[in-house]
């Protein structure tokens, strides 16, 4: 209480120990809270240059595998039902029927994440009103392409960046490394109230095509992923308080026995792609309990969020939340949207949802970040989005 007495009498002038609050969790719900929390300061994406028609992908698709993949005819509907109308891809689509190497495609994959990252990194700096040199650590997340030195290393390189930044590269999250780095980015600038951390999310999921792979996962794939790049800048406290999206807590869940629900398999000619079609029924019999436990423990509940930051996975990956949660209205209407303009971008498609809630707006109150992947596994963000 003495502590408590403290902050209450002095404010953001007074700072608690970190070792307070070891082991403790102060619940926030209808509660004073205790001391102040990093904030996401900017974001940005980026709009490819080859963003196409999904009715132009489905054509190019059914060329590409009626001849070797007899149920061909029988699920091209697929392309339809994702709701996808336009896929974001960093490549024509012309590039997708010549034949090429792994070592060509991941070749590709360097380029064109150095490019378009530092792009999307210098329209975040601008956004959140800082200098480049002021970036204290970076954190790179990938799924889609291989490279050592990693990428952001090569970014440093590239921007002249401070050479003594801390960075952290992240490979093998998938389409839960959106919200597993924002998790991560926060509790780098929670440890430092001073830091300023960058946040990059990359994945070229059209590189990793296998013209030869006549599976239904990959012309399941072929259907619904597109490419995406996106930055965030995430600051410590130090750096302002009562911010507009500022972080509260996190969550992260590895579901025993689920390790063939989604993933790679790593083969000569590149990346395979591995998923179930359990994933929207694993939605219904988890995600709600595993969201009630975790809003719990923050002193919360389902009906206080007004702001739903999720992954879309898909069409009847949206549908499961849908029915799993039961939250009234369209809930999910900027995830959909997302999905509907550029496809599924994997661990980069949360990032452009946040964007849209930062650029087109929100309502004032909590907001979940939520997104799953491989392992198989559920991320969540809490943030207190304030106006």
């Amino acid at each position: 209480m003495i502590m408590i007495d403290l902050l209450n009498r002095f404010g953001a002038n007074f700072t608690l120990p970190s070792a307070y609050f070891q082991g403790k969790q102060p619940k926030i719900g209808n509660r004073r809270t205790l001391y102040y929390m990093p904030f996401i300061a900017a974001t940005a994406k980026i709009d490819l240059p080859y963003k196409t028609d999904q009715q132009e992908a489905k054509k190019q698709a059914q060329e590409m595998f009626s001849a070797n993949f007899p149920q061909t005819n029988r699920l091209i509907f697929a392309f339809d039902n994702t709701e996808i109308i336009t896929r974001n891809f960093c490549k024509p689509l012309s590039y997708y029927t010549i034949p090429n190497t792994f070592e060509e495609r991941n070749n590709d994959y360097i380029s064109t994440t150095l490019e378009y990252s530092v792009q999307a990194i210098e329209d975040c700096v601008i956004k959140a009103k800082i200098k480049k040199e002021d970036i204290t650590d970076i954190l790179f997340v990938s799924t889609t392409g291989l490279a050592t030195p990693s990428m952001d290393a090569l970014i440093i390189n590239k921007l002249r960046l401070n050479p003594h930044i801390n960075r952290s590269p992240f490979f093998g999250l998938g389409c839960g490394g959106g919200v597993s780095g924002m998790a991560k980015a926060n509790t780098t600038a929670k440890a430092n109230p001073d830091a300023v951390v960058l946040l990059v999310a990359v994945e070229l999921c059209s590189l990793t095509l296998i013209k030869s792979d006549y599976s239904k996962s990959n012309f399941i794939g072929s259907s619904l992923f597109s490419d995406g790049i996106a930055a965030c800048i995430i600051k410590g406290d130090n750096h302002g308080t009562d911010q507009p999206f500022q972080y509260v807590a996190s969550s992260s869940k590895l579901y025993y026995d689920s390790l063939d629900v989604m993933g790679w398999e790593f083969q000569d000619t590149g990346f395979k792609v591995l998923f179930s079609k359990d994933i929207p029924t694993f939605i219904n019999e988890h995600v709600k309990e595993d969201i009630t436990e975790f809003l719990d423990r923050q002193g919360l509940q389902l009906r206080d969020i007004k702001n739903f930051i999720f992954h879309p996975g898909g069409k009847k990956v949206l549908d499961a939340y849908t029915d799993a949660l039961a939250v009234e209205g369209d809930f999910l209407n900027k995830t959909r949207a997302i999905m509907n303009n550029y496809g599924n971008m994997s661990s980069a498609t949360v990032l452009y949802v946040l964007e849209k809630f930062m650029t087109d707006g929100y309502e004032e109150g909590y907001a979940l970040m939520m997104a799953m992947g491989p392992g198989f596994s559920s991320e969540m963000v809490l943030l207190k989005l304030n106006k």
